[in-house]
């Protein structure tokens, strides 16, 4: 189960623009990202790696954690609203719940739910 300061410290990180870093610090090797019913991607360096991509396809991101986190044992359910620009100049807001189950400290699941609707 995390602490509510590595909770708090994860948040902290993604609202500050610091994705890869919150995924380096506090995701466990084997952790697993999912997309809504997609596959999941495994491996925490497929992770981070997958997150690059997406950030260098993009000019800016905002990421704003809407409280309360829920947190249940090892498991965590954080509300983000994001705001996104393209390299195009396109801007998109959209809102996720992230499914998270740790161990311990370290995250080892993440599961996003979206309506892809929103990313249109």
């Amino acid at each position: 189960m995390p602490s509510p300061e590595t909770v708090e410290s994860f948040v902290s990180l993604v609202e500050g623009g610091q994705t890869v870093e919150a995924m380096v610090r506090f995701y466990a090797e084997h952790a697993t990202m999912q997309e809504n019913a997609a596959p999941p991607r495994v491996g925490k360096s497929a992770l981070i790696k997958h997150e690059e991509d997406a950030l260098a396809s993009i000019t800016s991101l905002k990421a704003t954690c809407v409280r309360p986190i829920f947190v249940s044992g090892d498991f965590v359910v954080i509300r983000w609203v994001f705001e996104i620009q393209d390299r195009n100049g396109k801007s998109v807001r959209f809102e996720e719940l992230a499914h998270q189950r740790w161990e311990g400290e370290l995250m080892a699941e993440e599961r996003f739910f979206y309506d892809p609707a929103q990313l249109k």
